[in-house]
């Protein structure tokens, strides 16, 4: 507990950030029962300055912040948690509580570009038929969306082998672009990628591969 710097009220800053998105959620306070709380319960805990005790966040909403990994910043005086949040993180029903842009046009607060996009694709995929690139591959079903991620490949292939840097990177953003669409033609999202490679995460290459189940012929 020592080697948190808790302010003269006895609080420290916490933001809550996505593990997977990188979206901003939310921020709040903790004292140093709130910290004990969350680091037990892999649970965020903040200490609510308006009811003046203890706050499991998603305690009466359901919506908790289950909290994969914790931070401290350099000075001590500030707290960073990755967490995956079971629902809005936001009272209002909004997924972060920062959704009020003042400046820029980005999807959400420190969400990476795959996600902005992933956000680009959903909002294309309930408008107008027809009106837009994304909605014109997703209303050809998974076979069109299929057909786009094998030509985008193999254009990267293609530069891979024998076109500049700028020509590889391009296509390489072609075929990230294409392959976000073809999760949406299957309802799917990133989320679902994401947590597979976290499932890999430390086991070899060549052993995960191994494990799979033979595909039918």
């Amino acid at each position: 507990m020592s080697d948190i710097r808790f302010g003269e009220d006895g609080l420290v800053p916490a933001i809550a950030q996505d593990a997977r998105s990188g979206r901003v959620l939310m921020t709040g306070y903790m004292d140093r029962e709130a910290w004990s709380a969350t680091i037990a319960t892999r649970e965020a805990h903040f200490h609510s300055r308006s009811r003046g005790r203890l706050w499991r966040k998603g305690e009466t909403s359901g919506h908790v912040l289950c909290v994969v990994e914790a931070w401290v910043d350099c000075d001590r005086d500030a707290v960073l948690l990755l967490v995956e949040p079971a629902g809005p993180a936001c009272h209002t029903g909004e997924t972060s509580c920062f959704f009020d842009r003042r400046l820029g046009d980005r999807e959400g607060p420190g969400a990476p570009e795959l996600a902005r996009l992933e956000a680009v694709v959903a909002a294309r995929r309930v408008g107008p038929s027809g009106a837009s690139y994304v909605r014109t591959i997703l209303d050809g079903g998974t076979a069109v969306a299929g057909a786009k991620v094998t030509e985008e490949a193999g254009e990267l292939a293609r530069a891979l082998a024998a076109e500049a840097d700028g020509r590889v990177v391009a296509e390489a953003a072609d075929l990230l672009f294409h392959t976000v669409v073809a999760l949406a033609s299957r309802g799917l999202g990133l989320d679902a990628v994401l947590s597979e490679l976290a499932r890999r995460s430390g086991v070899s290459g060549l052993a995960e591969k191994a494990s799979r189940p033979e595909r039918p012929v």
